[in-house]
């Protein structure tokens, strides 16, 4: 078994609008970024959000049943839960209806109260329409650490057939140090199977700071939308570092990163490791976020910072990208947009997602931005050790999907005219020798027709890429 790595630093719970990315950004070792910059983006629209995402409803969605507060200091010398007022032993281990778990903030003196265990779940009985299941600080902006090196630490909420249901879950101001956790699949696993439109599972993180699991963050497919916020997500204890990632994010609905940073992925010498983000989602928007392989007591990792999809659709505003050298040679991109699996069923897609002799893709693209798999990047920053040969790779479709799998195939067969995939960067800079790879329809800092200009309103884009398929 891999010796696990050291924990993150011992710092300040992270609040509201605290996390310092630039500062983030400026790793040691890394080459100077001296590309000269690209041109001026258009205006992007992309207003704060209060509260939730536009996209993202909220009704149908009750109080919880079951509300516990947690006291700190009993809790410290206890090594376990001890509640103030009702007990989680009154639940039997269960609990109907939802539930929402108060942490006390701070210990008696004064301090960010950590606890030294992982959160106790009880299990979900009943009906669960409606139903929201809610863990946060007592204390907004002011967080709480759960701290401990137990192989099966982890907050693991498993959600099974829930149809047409609607379901929320919300973390805030909570920081997971799992520093031991390399038995659950996730430090957060959320899991939600069996849903059908318009059954809907949400999830929300503000304020977080996750290390451990196989994955720090562990999302697979289904009917789910996530929401991460103003965090900071560590790393992972990987045992097959080509399996685990420092996020996992399968063929879910909607993937909103925002304020936060990807980092920590555990690499090894021998091997090319993991990804620090994998977000095989239908919808990603990605807002100020900074995605680097600094990695967590071991080499960094030697794959592309991000694995994401050229099916469905990204929007990118503020997004940074910070390689340092691994010990095994690196792979080119930095942002792969793959199209050799397809991670969600038919009906999560608009079109076919292999090529189709119906479409040929027009002599302009820019003029059919509202009919083709669509990713925006917008104010790309690229920071490496090397001046990396291209920043985003397209690749192309294939021609047939393995029976019985989700494997495509044919990705090499196909022409440019056959592709419906189109990616365009704007104002790219650091140090790169182009954009994109030879691949796929990339352009970059292109003249946008002024009836595709939707392109660049987040909530818009949003808008376009779920009401294709009806959400």
């Amino acid at each position: 078994m891999p010796k696990a790595p050291a924990p993150f630093p011992r710092s300040r719970p992270l609040r509201a609008g605290a996390l310092c990315l630039a500062a983030a950004f400026s790793l040691s070792g890394l080459g100077d970024s001296s590309a000269a910059a690209g041109k001026a983006p258009p205006p992007v629209v992309a207003p704060a959000i209060e509260g939730y995402p536009a996209y993202m409803p909220r009704q149908g969605l009750r109080a919880p049943a079951v509300k516990l507060f947690v006291k700190c200091d009993a809790s410290r010398a206890a090594g376990r839960e001890v509640y103030q007022g009702r007990s989680g032993d009154s639940l039997y281990g269960r609990a109907e209806g939802g539930f929402e778990f108060v942490y006390e903030a701070r210990d008696g003196a004064g301090n960010p109260c950590v606890y030294p265990f992982a959160p106790w779940l009880p299990q979900i009985v009943g009906s669960l329409d409606g139903t929201q299941y809610i863990l946060r600080s007592s204390e907004p902006g002011h967080g709480v650490i759960f701290r401990t090196a137990d192989e099966w630490a982890s907050v693991d909420l498993r959600l099974f057939e829930i149809g047409r249901q609607r379901i929320h879950f919300e973390m805030q101001d909570i920081s997971l140090d799992f520093s031991g956790a390399i038995q659950p699949k996730g430090g957060l696993q959320l899991e939600a199977y069996g849903g059908e439109k318009p059954g809907l599972f949400t999830a929300v993180v503000r304020r977080a700071r996750i290390y451990g699991g196989k994955n720090a963050i562990f999302v697979p497919g289904g009917q789910t939308m996530l929401y991460v916020e103003d965090s900071d997500i560590a790393g992972n204890l990987s045992g097959t570092p080509d399996q685990d990632h420092t996020t996992y994010i399968n063929g879910i609905l909607v993937s909103h990163l925002r304020n936060s940073l990807w980092r920590g992925q555990r690499g090894w010498s021998n091997v090319a490791s993991g990804h620090q983000l994998k977000d095989k989602a239908y919808l990603r928007i990605w807002e100020n976020v900074t995605v680097a392989n600094q990695p967590n007591g071991a080499p960094p990792s030697a794959m592309p910072l991000i694995d994401t999809l050229g099916y469905g659709f990204t929007w990118s505003n503020g997004l940074k990208l910070a390689r340092l050298k691994p010990e095994q040679a690196p792979r080119d991109a930095l942002v792969d947009l793959r199209t050799e699996n397809t991670y969600s069923p038919p009906q999560n897609y608009p079109w076919t997602v292999v090529a189709d002799p119906a479409w040929h893709m027009p002599a302009n693209p820019l003029a059919a931005l509202d009919r083709v798999y669509l990713s925006v990047f917008l104010d790309t920053t690229v920071q490496s050790f090397r001046t990396e040969p291209y920043v985003f790779a397209v690749r192309p479709q294939g021609t047939r999907i393995t029976p019985g799998t989700t494997l495509i195939e044919g990705n090499e067969q196909t022409t440019r005219a056959q592709q419906r995939i189109v990616s365009l960067a704007f104002n790219t800079v650091g140090n790169a020798a182009r954009i994109y790879s030879d691949e796929g329809w990339g352009l970059t800092d292109p003249e946008v027709p002024q009836d595709q200009r939707w392109i660049f309103d987040r909530d818009a884009f949003a808008r376009h890429a779920l009401g294709l398929i009806g959400r």
